[in-house]
């Protein structure tokens, strides 16, 4: 997997991508991440990639040519025409499946926007995918970018440790996570569940499902609309929901 960010900070995407999981992603080339400043290909001679908006209006808009020469500079580089992402509240919120699916790219280019935003021309000329991480605003498209960066970069094979991590983290199967417990097995009082002390793997897996189940229906019922749930799971989980909802 290879990013390509189009911004006005690069160190900013630099400093942030290189530590930690995707620090060592990058140093054994699992991912590559180039930051691509737009400022490198304005004309103009004071290094501006803003202006004033055409009717009027508060704050600055970043011009198209920057942005488009910036871009076809990485598309020359890779030698086709990649998927380019621009961060916008205006976009499709950003979910695990998205990361799935970008996951599946050889290259992602990112648009980071700032000021009031970004000439329209050029967002109809080269993006393929709008896309929100949350209904806010944000100063830039850096943060967002650096949080699509990670979701889809834990997708690669090889960049966790456990390859399990990523399978059966939250939102797998549409379900969040199951509660997670370490030493010693009590704590302030409170214990760890004895099935996890028991050793017997098949009833873990099933206290782990209902658990599973439970978080989900309390904390994000909207998400089981999509969960593959069998028939006794969905009566569970109804029954649940009536409690819930009774509270």
């Amino acid at each position: 997997m290879n990013y390509h960010v189009l911004t006005l900070f690069p160190e900013m995407i630099e400093q942030g991508l290189n530590t930690s999981i995707l620090g060592k992603a990058l140093d054994r080339d699992l991912i590559s991440l180039e930051a691509v400043n737009i400022r490198d290909y304005t004309t103009n001679k004071h290094m501006k990639v803003d202006d004033y908006p055409y009717g009027g209006g508060a704050g600055m808009v970043m011009q198209a040519q920057p942005i488009y020469d910036a871009y076809k500079a990485v598309e020359k580089k890779i030698g086709y025409s990649p998927r380019v992402i621009y961060l916008t509240p205006q976009g499709k919120v950003f979910n695990q499946q998205m990361a799935k699916d970008f996951a599946r790219e050889k290259d992602l280019v990112f648009l980071c926007g700032h000021y009031e935003g970004v000439d329209e021309r050029v967002l109809e000329e080269i993006v393929t995918d709008e896309v929100s991480i949350g209904d806010y605003v944000l100063t830039g498209g850096e943060l967002p970018a650096m949080v699509m960066i990670d979701a889809i970069s834990r997708m690669v094979p090889a960049v966790l440790n456990n390859e399990e991590s990523a399978e059966f983290d939250s939102f797998h199967d549409n379900l969040l996570e199951y509660p997670q417990y370490s030493r010693p097995e009590t704590w302030n009082g409170k214990q760890v569940p004895p099935v996890l002390l028991s050793g017997h793997h098949a009833n873990v897996e099933k206290w782990r499902r209902e658990q599973s189940l439970i978080r989900t229906a309390i904390r994000r019922p909207d998400l089981l609309e999509k969960a593959d749930l069998t028939a006794k799971e969905k009566v569970f989980v109804e029954k649940i929901l009536a409690n819930r909802e009774g509270l």
